[in-house]
């Protein structure tokens, strides 16, 4: 950019940079005269507080002891401004240091971690204590409140709440440290704690502490929510881009994403059950193959070419099986460029597996069985209920067996139950000829009124948009779409008995796709004609339509048993089984827009262009070689 600077702009340029400096109390950068303004303001407030306490010092002397007796000063967060907060808090932990007193220790050790606490001393008694043993214990304070001569915080950790009970009687250092402690301490903080376990009066779980420790200070004040509150923070921005102070301060936020890691353990447990082997496969992909999708590109500096990011992990897994491993699977992050909206994110998460000798009946039996054992140990029911984006609460029934729905059946039927509309084609196989299939589709989104899907009109993408109108709506509780055309699954194997169509479901819950399987398609001649067919797409347009990969080819001609292949979004599973119409709120850091647009690029005009080149010039003539 400084190449295209005048010599103004590169003075000006230097000269603000010169006049930068760096704010003594927070650190941070800024110009001479924005650090003069906020010190006037700082000055200000100083001598507001001094005249404060002037006033608070002028007070009879039975008035003082009055208020000692009420405790000591515990917050005055309420008070401050958050940036006058994190100054005074910067320059409180400064001081610490200066004292030789770090508030960011390398090492506390804790005997329990607050749920193990939790669970060995619940069954005390209200009121009681054990003295016979000292416990140490760590965890962020959400609450600190005091009464006459006691502290008390609330002590958080592991979606556990241990309540801290401080005395001065019984603290090591006596009163004198006790103060110091207490008064340094705010929420968020975290502390470690060394005491008595016990119950207070009113039976609630505690700690007596004969020693607090600072291990690393909250310097920001956190929001504070009205009484009762679920969620502190409701502005969806502030809870994706902070992830954090989500985790922190909303209620349940946390138990999404254990519920999330208790479905990966699940199906992972069940998989190793059934001696599947777990593996990984390449990230970066010279062909972006596996699945119809945009892939993402990005470049590989020491080959100097461009590689995709996987769309699936497909082809590789099945090269696993003709190599011998009969049973794979991979739970893993794949990449589509496809955008985002409530139920898709650019990156997402998987399960695939591949199992010689299962066909896609074998498959089915499997999908019930296992996702119905899933609800039932996450949710402790076959029946959930859940909240669609409209609001509407529904109510999912996994109970198996499962209804099982041919497509084209059930398209047949879809227009049968609508007036003047019927379904055109007598056999599979007429769809394998577009030029008269694609105007008999197009006819059928007439007739029925539904909005024909974004071009190219491909009769893969039209059969896709019309399953999704008349099918897919009426999929409530768990229901198997089965018997796709050919011309939509690639990499499907023929039915045995059904010309035209494929050996392939996808499992439907609440309108949404959980999972797609199918009987693999296992001979390299079949799939050399399907990989052309998709290449067709291609060429008309279609930037989801599966490129060949020769690769994968040659080595189905290596001989792949007959094979059954499944694969399922855990992201989507997570939000059936957590009550949320978002991807967002199952995924711990979604894709986000930037918060703002990036400034366009500061050309030059013609002309200067023109006179950097003839200074350049004049530097090469001088046996000097321009800078960049």
């Amino acid at each position: 950019k400084k190449e295209f600077m005048t010599g103004e702009e590169k003075a000006d340029e230097e000269s603000q940079h010169q006049n930068e400096v760096i704010d003594p109390v927070t650190g941070e950068k800024m110009s001479k005269n924005a650090l003069k303004k906020l010190q006037k303001k700082r000055e200000a407030e100083r001598k507001k507080a001094e005249k404060q306490a002037s006033l608070l010092n002028q007070q009879p002397q039975e008035g003082k002891e009055k208020a000692k007796k009420k405790g000591l000063q515990l917050e005055d967060a309420e008070e401050l401004e958050p940036h006058q907060y994190l100054e005074n808090r910067s320059l409180q932990m400064k001081r610490l240091v200066e004292e030789g007193s770090s508030p960011w220790p390398h090492k506390f050790h804790t005997d329990l971690n607050l749920a193990e606490f939790t669970k060995k001393y619940s069954t005390l008694d209200a009121g009681s204590k054990d003295p016979s043993v000292k416990i140490s214990i760590a965890g962020r304070i959400m609450r600190k409140a005091g009464q006459g001569k006691l502290v008390f915080y609330d002590l958080v950790g592991q979606s556990k709440k241990v309540q801290v009970m401080s005395d001065p009687s019984i603290y090591q250092g006596g009163e004198e440290a006790w103060t110091k402690i207490h008064e340094l301490l705010r929420r968020g903080d975290i502390i470690g704690v060394i005491g008595i376990p016990g119950k207070s009066k009113r039976g609630e779980l505690s700690i007596f502490p004969s020693l607090i420790k600072l291990l690393s200070p909250c310097l920001h004040m956190l929001p504070k929510g009205s009484a009762g509150a679920v969620k502190v923070i409701t502005n969806p921005e502030v809870r994706f881009r902070k992830r954090y102070l989500d985790l922190l301060l909303n209620q349940g936020s946390t138990e999404i994403f254990a519920t999330r890691a208790k479905i990966i353990q699940f199906i992972r447990k069940y998989l190793d059950n059934l001696d599947f082997l777990e593996v990984e496969t390449p990230m970066m992909n010279m062909i972006a193959g596996g699945a119809t999708a945009k892939p993402f590109v990005t470049h590989f500096n020491e080959l100097n070419m461009d590689v995709f990011l996987r769309v699936a992990p497909e082809l590789w897994l099945k090269t696993c099986v003709v190599g011998g491993l009969d049973r794979v699977y991979e739970i893993g992050r794949q990449f589509r460029n496809e955008g985002m909206d409530l139920t898709h994110n650019p990156e997402f998460t998987t399960c695939e597996f591949y199992a010689a000798y299962f066909d896609y009946n074998d498959l089915m039996q499997l999908t019930e069985d296992m996702f119905s054992k899933l609800v039932l140990e996450v949710c402790g029911s076959y029946k959930i209920q859940y909240e669609d984006r409209e609001g509407n609460m529904l109510d999912i029934d996994f109970t198996p067996p499962w209804p099982r729905i041919s497509m084209l059946d059930g398209l047949r039927e879809a227009c049968e139950k609508a007036k003047n509309t019927k379904w055109p084609f007598s056999t599979a196989a007429e769809l394998d000829q577009p030029q008269i299939a694609v105007p008999k589709l197009l006819q059928i989104h007439s007739s029925l009124n539904i909005e024909p899907c974004r071009q190219p009109h491909t009769v893969a993408r039209l059969i896709d948009n019309l399953v999704g109108e008349l099918i897919e709506t009426k999929c409530i509780s768990p229901a198997f779409i089965t018997e796709h055309p050919a011309v939509m699954s690639p990499l499907a194997k023929d039915h045995r008995s059904k010309p035209g169509l494929t050996e392939r479901f996808e499992l439907f819950v609440a309108t949404k796709e959980v999972c797609n399987a199918y009987t693999e398609l296992n001979s390299p001649f079949i799939q050399r004609q399907r990989f052309a067919a998709q290449a067709a797409d291609v060429d008309a347009g279609d930037d989801e339509a599966m490129v060949k990969d020769e690769d994968y080819c040659v080595a189905l001609e290596h001989a792949l048993p007959p094979t059954g292949g499944w694969g399922a979004g855990i992201d989507r599973l997570a939000m059936f089984l957590t009550n949320n119409n978002s991807i967002r709120e199952v995924l711990l850091f979604p894709a986000m827009k930037p918060e703002t647009a990036p400034p366009p690029p500061n050309l030059p005009p013609p002309e200067q262009n023109a006179t950097l080149e003839k200074l350049r010039d004049q530097l090469r003539a001088h046996g000097l070689e321009p800078c960049a």
